[in-house]
């Protein structure tokens, strides 16, 4: 499990350096660092995530720092723990979604993701393609949803491989533009599986 510390601190009980969450002396447990989501999990920063690795790395964490370890401890480490646990359960879930993560990303550079604050977006291009989107998913009948579907993933597969490239050459106006396309995607895909949903007869 990586590092929950980035610095040598004093130990919260014995005094001692220590330079990770459980104290190399005394093996007391320590406050959470102040990490993003993926320092917490020990993993290295950016869209592009091996879903296989967060699991594995969600888990070794949970395992390291679950209250259950540390019932028997004093009301401070059990307090620490549960702070640990609330810390890796939001980093997971916010990682484990590309488009969390990817408001996530750029959050972290200062740059909030337009429209989230209920203002419209600008970009006449976005606005374009998501009526255009939002027309064909009107005007679908039930029997061709499953073909919308498909092209619906394959224009999302290729969204998530435009931001990862994005956000690995630091292009932030790109990985915003392609945050938004995303965004409203996903958002057409909860309509078409609610509307390709069997609808269930009231007697």
């Amino acid at each position: 499990m990586g590092i929950e510390i980035t610095a040598p601190v004093s130990c919260n009980s014995c005094g001692g350096q220590i330079e990770d969450a459980i104290c190399g002396g005394c093996k007391s447990l320590q406050p959470p660092g102040q990490l993003d989501h993926f320092a917490r999990l020990g993993l290295e920063r950016g869209f592009a995530i091996d879903g296989q690795a967060l699991e594995r790395a969600y888990f070794a964490a949970q395992r390291r720092f679950h209250p259950d370890r540390f019932a028997g401890r004093g009301a401070k480490e059990k307090t620490f723990s549960l702070q640990h646990a609330t810390l890796i359960n939001e980093a997971y879930e916010t990682l484990r979604e590309p488009l969390p993560r990817a408001r996530y990303l750029l959050e972290i550079e200062g740059r909030p993701l337009p429209g989230e604050d209920g203002k419209t977006i600008a970009d006449p291009a976005l606005l374009m393609e998501a009526m255009e989107w939002r027309e064909a998913l009107e005007e679908t009948a039930p029997a061709d949803l499953p073909a919308l579907k498909a092209k619906l993933d394959a224009e999302l597969a290729t969204v998530e491989g435009e931001l990862a490239l994005a956000f690995a050459g630091h292009d932030l106006a790109g990985a915003t533009n392609q945050a938004l396309r995303l965004s409203y995607l996903s958002k057409l895909g909860s309509e078409l599986r609610r509307k390709a949903a069997p609808r269930i007869a009231v007697p």
